[in-house]
């Protein structure tokens, strides 16, 4: 289960660092912190 939820977050990361990059500020924050807080343990790669 945990590693779902990994692939999950770090899909999550990706696409708000999309959104970023594509000018959506508010859109890629809240899929970035929905991606940390989602991950197992609450951070990816021990970020």
């Amino acid at each position: 289960m945990s590693i779902l939820l990994l692939i999950l977050g770090i899909i999550l990361i990706v696409a708000g660092v999309m959104g970023l990059l594509r000018g959506q500020l508010l859109w890629g924050i809240v899929l970035i912190v929905v991606g940390v807080i989602l991950s197992p343990g609450g951070f990816v790669l021990g970020l």
